[in-house]
């Protein structure tokens, strides 16, 4: 049905009711000053579902084709809430075939949200967990991070007083978070700027070890 490396848009959403226009009516809307820069190219549109959603909250339960898009204002979108302060922003309207079910669904280790998320249809496919869908310089330190054991995150947003930063890779320890930015992104003192896997190791351990990811339960 889909290609290797057709691009899958993962959106975020927050109510029920917004899950059932995309179900029942076909649609799902992004705001044009926060839309990512591919969305035109966009062949997979995927739901992340938030704290709205109780026992299926954060993770991807659901997917569809996207058939095809158009620029509409909030307020032809949902008549209903013309008073709304955005009534006159524009929107990308996306068109989507039937919702598939993700089996199994794709989780958040650890409850995050995300903002919009890019990746391909091979990875989306693969993915045991949100982690596996981003692609970035990291991905060779992910992986083996991953495969040892330390629960690391992507896309981590760390908040230092009044600034808020994003870090490449982000393992949860004990004694707080070891983070890893690459490149030329602004980070907080403590980031690491290397991928060299004995110093992040040695980050780890200084922090007493990684924390293993959330336990879902109904009370959680």
């Amino acid at each position: 049905m889909f290609h290797a490396a057709d691009r899958v848009l993962v959106g975020v959403l927050t109510t029920a009711e917004d899950f059932e226009i995309a179900r029942d009516c076909g649609w799902y809307r992004i705001p044009t000053r926060h839309a990512p820069p591919s969305v035109a190219d966009t062949a997979v549109l995927a739901f992340y579902f938030t704290a709205a959603f109780k026992d299926e909250r954060w993770a991807i339960h659901w997917f569809a084709e996207v058939r095809g898009y158009e620029l509409a204002k909030r307020r032809d979108l949902l008549p209903e809430q013309a008073g709304h302060p955005r009534a006159d922003e524009l929107y990308y309207k996306m068109q989507l075939g039937p919702l598939i079910a993700r089996e199994p669904p794709i989780p958040s280790l650890r409850w995050r949200r995300i903002t919009f998320l890019e990746t391909t249809w091979d990875r989306f496919n693969m993915a045991e967990e949100v982690n596996d869908l981003y692609i970035s310089g990291a991905d060779g330190l992910y992986v083996t991070l991953k495969e040892s054991g330390f629960f690391p995150e992507r896309e981590y947003l760390l908040r230092e007083g009044a600034l808020t930063y994003t870090a490449d890779l982000a393992i949860p320890c004990r004694e707080g978070v070891v983070a890893v930015v690459l490149n030329e992104r602004p980070a907080p003192p403590h980031a690491l700027r290397s991928n060299d896997l004995n110093t992040v190791r040695q980050a780890i351990a200084a922090r007493g070890g990684p924390l293993g990811p959330q336990k879902r339960s109904q009370n959680a």
